[in-house]
């Protein structure tokens, strides 16, 4: 139970979310300018922190595009 609840609260920096969708950092920056992803938070270097929600709608995002819609 415990890595489920670890995984939940984990946070992606940029460049791990762009690895793991194959996307250039400017598409997902894009994506989050047109209101396609929800604003992430920011550390205090005020770098971008994704979390699992954030994975999710980059998911749907994926699905929609490649559906052709």
């Amino acid at each position: 139970m415990k890595s489920v609840q670890a995984t939940a609260r984990k946070q992606y920096k940029t460049i791990e979310v762009c690895e793991l969708f194959d996307v250039s950092r400017a598409t997902l920056f894009r994506w989050e300018r047109e209101g396609l992803i929800s604003g992430p938070s920011r550390d205090w270097r005020n770098w971008r922190l994704y979390t699992a929600q954030h994975i999710k709608e980059i998911k749907q995002i994926i699905r929609t595009r490649k559906s052709g819609q």
